[in-house]
């Protein structure tokens, strides 16, 4: 899927969770505290900022299954060693270099 296509499904769901809630853009966007002007950029073009996207899911309640969605798997773990080694492992804080 192309980034394009990924922005445009996300706007036209939300867009349709909003019309679910009964909200209208102006309803929606004053609880959402973000200008009207964003959140109708964001449904026409998919365009919009991290954190607004993030104030409208909490409104329209889809804020926890977005955090959900981006949550790595846990390990499965075949033995105890492969527990300490991971705990003794030094912690990531930045990516690779290539």
């Amino acid at each position: 899927m192309s980034l394009s296509k990924a922005q445009k499904l996300i706007a036209e769901n939300i867009r349709e969770c909003r019309l679910q809630c009964n909200f209208t853009q102006k309803e929606l966007a004053l609880r959402a505290g973000v200008p009207l002007s964003t959140l109708r950029k964001f449904e026409q073009q998919g365009v919009i900022s991290l954190e607004s996207l993030l104030k409208i899911l909490m409104v329209l309640g889809m804020l926890e299954r977005v955090v959900e969605a981006t949550k790595t798997d846990k390990p499965a773990f075949k033995s105890i060693d492969e527990v300490i080694a991971l705990n003794n492992a030094p912690k990531r804080k930045r990516g690779s270099r290539t």
